[in-house]
């Protein structure tokens, strides 16, 4: 055997040993994942929804199934025309299913891809309105609100209007008006439109540091796999088809992040028939 061959021999088995420990790693990585996800308790829960709209043969979904753990992150990854939307309006209680259950227990608060703020109210009269909805004083109200102000990177921006501060800005805001209706699920449908690519790496790391803060349970709608990624412990994919489903959830610390990648890309442009 010439000195090239051992040398390969050995090489290939130094990788086939290094393969054999990524797996090994990537297997218990995966189980303490599940175990430790297995004692929190689930939150919210969906039972065999599908929606179809009038005058359409099909709906737009059909058997979305999943679950939320509390204080998990979960991300429901779709590309345009999967439904998304329309998911998001069946979870936030604005539209009804025509089959299924959702099953709540905490309150859940959502948040749309426009921040809605009133252009004619300063930021701290935008992001207080739902305590004065409950029944709060005005004074009392802005008094409360102010306290979240620099959590959620906002201090001395109470008395700007919505057009005198920055997107990401708005963003902030709207996030914390979501946050005082006293909501302890969070469901935001892609939160980040609108903003450049450099605040919207920014939002997502201080949107992961305030759930872990705050111990919120949070469900992201996004088409965007890196914020996905980024932001969930475990990721859904809702696959375009006629009608779309909801594919089964993958671990986002389960493996590498180039294998999460694949896997994601894989299940995002396979079409269910």
């Amino acid at each position: 055997m010439s000195l090239f061959q051992s040398s390969q021999t050995k090489n290939e088995n130094n990788l086939n040993s290094s393969a054999h420990q990524d797996t090994v790693s990537d297997e218990s990585v995966d189980q303490q994942s599940k175990k430790e996800l297995n004692e929190k308790s689930i939150v919210l829960s969906t039972d065999d929804l599908s929606r179809r709209f009038a005058n359409e043969t099909k709906p737009v979904f059909s058997n979305v199934e999943f679950e939320v753990h509390d204080g998990e992150c979960v991300a429901i990854l779709g590309l345009s025309g999967a439904g998304k939307t329309t998911l998001f309006n069946v979870l936030a209680g604005l539209d009804q299913p025509d089959t299924g259950q959702i099953q709540l227990e905490k309150q859940l608060g959502y948040m749309f891809q426009k921040d809605l703020l009133m252009p004619w109210k300063r930021v701290i009269d935008n992001v207080s309105l739902p305590l004065v909805l409950k029944g709060v004083n005005k004074k009392t109200a802005h008094k409360e609100a102010k306290q979240h102000f620099p959590a959620f990177g906002l201090s001395g921006l109470e008395q700007r209007y919505p057009n005198e501060i920055s997107g990401g800005e708005r963003r902030r805001a709207s996030l914390l008006r979501t946050y005082l209706t006293g909501s302890e699920i969070l469901l935001l449908d892609e939160p980040f439109t609108g903003v450049d690519a450099v605040t919207r790496v920014d939002l997502q790391e201080w949107l992961r540091n305030l759930v872990n803060t705050k111990n919120l349970t949070l469900v992201l709608i996004t088409h965007d796999l890196d914020e996905a990624i980024r932001l969930a412990d475990r990721i859904y994919v809702l696959q375009i088809g006629t009608p779309s489903q909801l594919s089964e959830s993958i671990e986002v610390n389960s493996a590498s992040k180039k294998t999460i990648f694949t896997r994601l890309m894989d299940l995002l442009y396979k079409k269910i028939d």
